[in-house]
């Protein structure tokens, strides 16, 4: 094995090591490297046409503005955030659609990588170096990548399970004492706390649940703290899902799969959440391109995913990432989890909203309450999670099953759970596209 001096180098070593055209891949959310990418536009004079791969984006740096993105780089996302929205007019950010189980060998196939960098916890005795909070798509990219390169910190958790480089796989490592980027709590609303409740009525004692982070799923995971034995399968390790933990509700005693365990692909939240990863033998770090496969997700009866959306049309189709041609967000794993959920033994799959949206006109001061029921998505709007694969649905108004039904049906009991201002004109305008006699 090489000795660790020698694959020691400092950040603007590493920096040196980019050239003309490269493709540079982070770490998603909390395994971006924060030293790396803080010291990233200091190459802009130097290079041109470098594609900055990410997902999440979590660490601040410079590169990421409009005067070093306009020099130098190229940003290409899987999912996007405040920080790369501001920078859409500039034409230099855009989008990759895809299932996040598949992001990194589509990735690989269209466009290996020249770098593969992530944040990582110090080397243990033999050298394997593990990413510091997930392993999405970080090990799979790696795996073409030109170079490899860990910026190993003893502020990033050493977490269990498959995500981790062995020694001779990596080809540099920088030191550094970043910590992993967290994101706010979100403290439930009164319309969350509604939609939790419905949502946590359909999750039985020993279902094994997939939750995301926002509003509604930080109020599900409140609501969840009567349940007994639940099982954890998920693309995410949340906050909500420690506090289950600790509070004994989440077990995984009735796994059929990582019995006793709970599996995530990445964890991003709070300093708290990273402390009770690090060497916690109940958690499991997984590859993403297994944990968020359907076929393994049904492994687990009884698998429960819950996902959030902007906009259900008529028919079901489910836009969760943009609004009209604006991508906000990703698709991330809804697709997978959604699927793989229905295809599990008494699996369910449920889709959670608000049933209106209140827009303040920034001129004139005025709010317009628009439905999030509508009768055909905004044009342009991507479909994340198509019809063919919603089930349950669920407002402040109720939840319904759209398993197995008709257009027609849809429509009744998609007009059954939306603001009661907005049903005679959902009704008219199914009536219209001759869904209704």
């Amino acid at each position: 094995m090489a000795s660790y001096a020698s694959k020691l180098i400092t950040v603007e070593k590493a920096l040196d090591l980019v050239g003309d055209g490269d493709t540079i891949t982070v770490g998603l959310g909390a395994n971006e490297p924060p030293a790396f990418l803080s010291q990233l536009h200091t190459i802009a004079d130097r290079v041109s046409d470098v594609t900055v791969t990410n997902c999440l984006p979590t660490a601040p740096g410079k590169y990421l503005t409009e005067e070093y993105v306009s020099k130098a780089f190229w940003i290409d996302s899987w999912f996007s955030t405040p920080a790369l929205r501001k920078l859409a007019g500039t034409g230099r950010v855009s989008f990759i659609p895809n299932h996040l189980h598949l992001a990194g060998t589509k990735r690989n196939f269209h466009r290996p990588s020249s770098i593969l960098i992530s944040l990582a916890s110090m080397p243990e005795a033999g050298g394997r170096t593990r990413f510091a909070c997930g392993n999405t798509y970080e090990e799979k990219i790696g795996s073409q990548a030109k170079l490899r390169i860990l910026e190993i910190s003893p502020n990033a958790p050493h977490c269990l399970g498959q995500n981790y480089l062995d020694w001779d796989q990596i080809d540099y490592v920088i030191e550094s004492d970043a910590s992993p980027g967290t994101i706010p709590a979100v403290t439930p609303n009164e319309k969350d706390l509604t939609i939790g409740k419905i949502v946590a009525g359909l999750v039985d004692d020993g279902d094994c649940v997939q939750v995301g982070i926002g509003g509604i799923p930080n109020a599900v995971c409140a609501y969840l703290t009567d349940k007994r034995d639940l099982g954890v399968h998920t693309e995410m390790m949340t906050t909500g899902i420690m506090d289950l933990m600790k509070a004994g509700v989440v077990t995984g005693a009735r796994k059929q799969v990582d019995i006793g365990r709970a599996v995530f692909a990445f964890a991003l939240g709070s300093p708290e959440l990273y402390a009770f990863m690090n060497d916690n033998e109940a958690l499991f770090t997984g590859r993403g391109e297994v944990v968020n496969d359907p076929y393994v997700i049904a492994r687990n009866d009884n698998q429960v995913s819950i996902n959030t959306t902007i906009q259900v049309d008529l028919t079901g189709q489910c836009c969760s990432e943009s609004i009209g041609t604006q991508q906000i967000s990703g698709t991330g794993g809804q697709s997978d989890t959604a699927v793989g959920a229905q295809m599990s033994r008494n699996g369910r799959s449920i889709i959670a909203l608000y049933s209106t949206l209140e827009k303040t006109d920034r001129e004139t001061g005025e709010t317009e309450v628009i439905s999030k029921i509508v009768p055909t998505l905004r044009p342009g709007a991507a479909v994340s999670l198509s019809r063919n694969d919603v089930d349950w649905v669920v407002t402040e108004f109720g939840a319904t099953s759209l398993r197995g039904t008709t257009v027609r049906e849809r429509v009744r009991r998609l007009v059954s759970i939306a603001h009661p201002q907005f049903r005679d004109e959902l009704l008219a305008a199914a009536r219209s596209f001759g869904y209704l006699a």
